[in-house]
């Protein structure tokens, strides 16, 4: 089987500008999501689909493919399935391959559980799903915690008198760090593009994870929280070896 990462990042941002190339403890932010993609033993080849000069020459580095991304393909309304395709149809053309999955890692998640890549991809070939996703569960934000407002007046988004955690439904959402996906269902989207997560495919199964075990960073605190979990792996790792 064969197995393609497909590391994704744009050089435009209108939340955090360059953020894949943004300083987190001294190291550009997309390069933990290079230590991730190289630390795979189920990836058989890695490639960053940029339009970013700077993300482009740290990939090179340490030895991943560069795939330059179109312009059409690098804007905020463009989508990653329309990405990672022209990845896989540039990689197969240049390699003379064919892939069978796909795994879509973005360049501004620096912090995913150990092993995970190798996990859903594992999933995915027991499984015989179309796809598999890392989420996490939802807490406070839970729908049935949720309000609309009217005025100041709060509407209950869904009418319920659940007032403990404990007895809320569990709920999870996609936390980004990893999708695993057929190549079959990569391409078979494009006969649906009115659906955008047709690329998802039917059949989609899930690994769950605890909610701070993946930072995805859009806004500048996103920074401060990775920075913070990263410095206490790293108070603990000089703990343990005393």
């Amino acid at each position: 089987m064969t197995v393609l990462g497909v590391i994704l990042a744009r050089a435009g941002s209108k939340g955090l500008p360059g953020k894949c190339v943004r300083s987190l403890l001294g190291r550009p932010l997309i390069a933990y999501t290079f230590d991730h993609a190289r630390a795979s033993k189920r990836l058989s080849s890695v490639v960053l689909t940029t339009d970013c000069e700077a993300a482009k020459s740290l990939a090179r580095e340490v030895g991943i493919e560069v795939i330059d991304r179109p312009a059409r393909l690098a804007t905020d309304t463009a989508t990653v399935d329309a990405a990672a395709r022209h990845a896989v149809d540039v990689w197969e053309t240049d390699h003379g391959g064919r892939i069978d999955v796909v795994v879509l890692l973005y360049g501004n998640i620096p912090i995913r559980g150990d092993g995970l890549i190798d996990r859903a991809v594992a999933h995915l070939a027991n499984s015989g799903a179309d796809s598999v996703r890392s989420v996490a569960p939802v807490s406070k934000q839970h729908p049935d915690w949720l309000h609309r407002l009217d005025g100041d007046r709060m509407r209950q988004y869904r009418p319920n008198s659940i007032y403990r955690r404990q007895d809320l439904e569990p709920l999870y959402y996609h936390d980004g760090a990893v999708a695993a996906v057929t190549r079959r269902a990569l391409f078979e989207a494009l006969q649906t593009p009115e659906d955008k997560q047709a690329f998802l495919g039917r059949d989609r199964r899930a690994i769950v994870q605890r909610s701070d075990e993946t930072v995805d960073v859009d806004e500048a605190i996103d920074l401060e929280i990775a920075e913070a979990i990263l410095r206490t792996r790293l108070e603990h790792v000089h703990v343990d070896h005393g």
